[in-house]
């Protein structure tokens, strides 16, 4: 049995995140985790100041329809985004938005400085940051350095080498500048703080394949498979594949 997608279309074009999205919306594991991660993205909307609300990295995604306020962009040119700019240089007003929303896009930005300043010019006081990105952990190196594509180094900076907007990546780039280099952080952004960093879903992901592999359990077992996330990551934070970094500017 064959478990690998044969997709042929190159990894940086627009048709292939078109592929992807489709995969997504196709993939009950994967469909119900974003709407999980969406969900999240929700909550966080209840207590933000008056804003505008803005995804960066739409991609494959599908946010506008569970947040129809959403403006949704991406660096590709995609049919279903409202916008198309680059993270470096966002056309929004200083003080305009109220909150960002991040899904596996930070670790493809190539200069996370020109992103943070563009951020904190942009975000309301009060607004905030939040990205769901890989986690660097025991368990989730072990995946990503394996049987992942994307590059996964600990003691890179906080640039990344620009290649295409998806082929060009460092998977530990967000713990790189959240958690290693924290205090530069902190002295670089005084403005932005940084309000959680939750470690989550050890095993779902993986499971449904993503968007490059097919699903390797059948769909009735999600309930079950989420409640075993749940407990994993309780049990450790070093048995998990992602993270979720909240942000937040302050008053």
């Amino acid at each position: 049995m064959k478990l690998k997608y044969n997709i042929q279309v190159p990894l940086d074009s627009p048709e292939r995140t078109l592929i992807h999205r489709e995969i997504i919306k196709r993939k009950l594991f994967l469909k119900k985790l974003y709407l999980e991660w969406y969900n999240l993205f929700k909550k966080e909307t209840r207590n933000l100041p008056d804003g505008l609300l803005l995804e960066l990295g739409s991609g494959g995604g599908f946010l506008k329809e569970e947040m129809p306020a959403v403006i949704c962009s991406d660096i590709l040119p995609l049919p279903a985004n409202d916008m198309t700019f680059s993270a470096l240089e966002m056309p929004f007003q200083d003080n305009s938005v109220s909150g960002i929303f991040m899904i596996d896009t930070f670790h493809h930005i190539p200069d996370s400085d020109r992103f943070l300043f563009e951020a904190k010019r942009i975000l309301k006081k009060g607004g905030i940051l939040i990205m769901i990105e890989p986690a660097n952990s025991f368990w989730g190196r072990f995946i990503y350095k394996n049987f992942h594509h994307e590059p996964f180094n600990r003691k890179g900076n906080w640039k990344i080498p620009q290649k295409g907007p998806l082929s060009g990546a460092n998977g530990a780039l967000p713990w790189i500048v959240f958690e290693r280099d924290k205090e530069l952080f902190r002295k670089k952004f005084s403005a932005l703080e940084i309000v959680k960093i939750n470690y989550h879903t050890p095993l779902r992901y993986l499971i449904s394949g993503g968007v490059s592999f097919r699903q390797v359990v059948p769909n009735f077992t999600y309930a079950f498979f989420r409640s075993l996330d749940r407990f994993m990551a309780s049990v450790s934070p070093q048995i998990s594949m992602f993270m979720t970094i909240k942000i937040r500017k302050k008053s």
